[in-house]
């Protein structure tokens, strides 16, 4: 049997080249590790919705893996698209989110099912995670009024200075409420309390009766961090942040120089 059994992939700065594609290199690898009997989930801070391209392009379905979204709020057996596995954010914390919003002159948004609903649509945070997921924009003239739903998390973006001292702002008035944190310069994200990629793949490995040294996982970014020091194998990509580099147990090439297919052909025998 081989050592890791499920593999877990971040996707933006990991998986995919800067255009958004996976190399060929890549893709041959990740369906060989697959046929040898390994499953691999794609494990990212997207909604199902913006991961689902990627997924069918490894052809997850087909072998049995898996889509870990909102950094680990939710799972989906890809190949039955059934939701095992699903947190969400608490209400009572959406008119302090939408008075900081208003207050910075930030935007705020947050995913439900094919679409982004923001407070506003021209604007280039927002149309960058439109783009990114492949998700086209509903603008509401009153969000909290709009958004009476369940959420999984809610993204409010502006420029990196003034977001992060939003951030520092928001992580204790959250505290035990929600999480807040950046998963790019200009995106803060405010998820459900405990919401991380390692917890959320310790829910996934409980339900395919695997243990953490069987996990390995990939990444570049802070919140890949608790995955990477979670998983038996922890591999940061050679374009990762310094800190997520000091946490891994190996440091692979790039995400532009293959560095998923280079790691998998040391550790696997493809």
């Amino acid at each position: 049997m081989m050592k890791y059994q499920l593999i877990a992939i971040d996707i933006d700065g990991t998986l995919v080249k800067s255009d958004q594609s996976i190399s060929p290199h890549t893709l041959k690898a990740l369906i060989r590790v697959q046929e040898q009997g390994a499953k691999v989930c794609i494990c990212s801070g997207r909604p199902t919705y913006g991961i689902a391209p990627h997924a069918d392009t490894l052809r997850l379905a087909d072998f049995g893996g898996f889509v870990v979204s909102y950094n680990g709020g939710g799972i989906c057996n890809w190949a039955t698209k059934e939701e095992i596995y699903a947190q969400t954010l608490d209400p009572a914390v959406l008119p302090y989110l939408c008075e900081c919003t208003r207050r910075g002159g930030f935007h705020i948004l947050t995913y439900v099912g094919d679409h982004i609903v923001s407070d506003v649509a021209e604007n280039p945070y927002v149309q960058f995670t439109s783009m990114r997921n492949r998700m086209p924009v509903h603008v509401v003239p009153d969000f909290l009024a709009e958004v009476t739903y369940p959420i999984s998390k809610c993204m409010i973006v502006g420029d990196p200075e003034p977001l992060h001292q939003l951030e520092l702002e928001m992580v204790p008035h959250l505290q035990g409420r929600a999480d807040a944190y950046r998963s790019e310069p200009f995106f803060l994200e405010v998820v459900p309390v405990g919401i991380e990629k390692a917890q959320g793949l310790a829910a996934l490995l409980a339900h395919l009766g695997l243990q953490r040294e069987q996990l390995m996982a990939f990444g570049d970014g802070f919140n890949d961090i608790s995955m990477i020091q979670y998983a038996g194998m922890g591999i940061a990509m050679g374009n990762a942040q310094e800190v997520v580099k000091k946490a891994a147990d190996f440091v692979t090439e790039s995400n532009e120089a293959d560095g998923i297919a280079i790691a998998l052909e040391r550790f696997f025998d493809l």
